[in-house]
């Protein structure tokens, strides 16, 4: 059996499966390198720091306390088929699975979807700011196909968007809201954006980072696109 690769663990979590109990398994490797990312440690492919064996059995202990377990990143789904069946194993132990992706790879979500129950989907931009932000020309495209392969299912889902003011303005944001609107989607998440290792040079303001929370008329129009709207600062 090919061994997945992971690189933390959180025991406990109410926020990252809507609705649910949940625990977290932050997979090893992303194809991208965002210029905001939180746990850059997980970006290259090395060796896990966690025996998946083991987690398994953590996990099995956790039978009638936990609801979920959300696979995470990193980009989990850069696994490929490593990471299916080992969802597929927890999924067995009668736990809903989440994902977090950031879409890059719709062929390998689409496999998935016969396991995944529920998946929080990244918009990191518009399409014309995607490289510069991400690291990758056709991460857009991918991340797109994602999004259409993921509402063919009918499945639960949530697209959630990262306010870093660098990459992004609120006409942007309008954009890509009134494009997620068009397609169907019906749970949105505008996150706020928390600096990690910005320099001098590169830095941001909290004036610039709270424009999309304070501004109540963009909150407005935001909010009547979307069944759900979470504005989480």
């Amino acid at each position: 059996m090919r061994e997945v690769q992971i690189g933390g663990l959180v025991s406990f979590t109410t926020i990252d499966y809507p609705g649910k109990l949940a625990a977290v398994i932050f997979m090893v490797g992303c194809p991208l390198r965002c210029s905001y990312c939180s746990n850059p440690h997980l970006l290259s492919v090395h060796d896990g720091e966690y025996d998946p064996e083991k987690v398994f059995e953590w996990l099995q202990s956790r039978v009638g306390k936990l609801e979920a377990v959300v696979f995470s990143g990193g980009e989990a789904l850069m696994q490929g088929e490593a990471l299916i069946d080992y969802m597929t194993r927890v999924k067995e132990l009668g736990f809903n699975i989440g994902l977090h992706t950031n879409g890059f790879y719709p062929d390998m979500l689409k496999k998935a979807s016969a396991i995944v129950d529920w998946i929080g989907l990244d918009y990191k931009a518009t399409r014309n700011k995607y490289p510069e932000l991400v690291g990758q020309n056709i991460a857009h495209d991918h991340m797109i196909r994602s999004l259409d392969t993921w509402l063919e299912t009918g499945k639960d889902f949530e697209v959630r968007i990262t306010c870093d003011p660098r990459f992004i303005t609120k006409l942007d944001l309008m954009e890509i809201a009134k494009d997620l609107h068009n397609r169907g989607v019906k749970n949105f998440a505008v996150q706020k954006y928390i600096p990690h290792f910005e320099d001098n040079e590169h830095g941001t303001t909290p004036k610039e980072r709270n424009q999309f929370f304070d501004d109540d008329n963009l909150k407005s129009a935001i909010n009547s696109l979307f069944e759900n709207v979470t504005w989480r600062e």
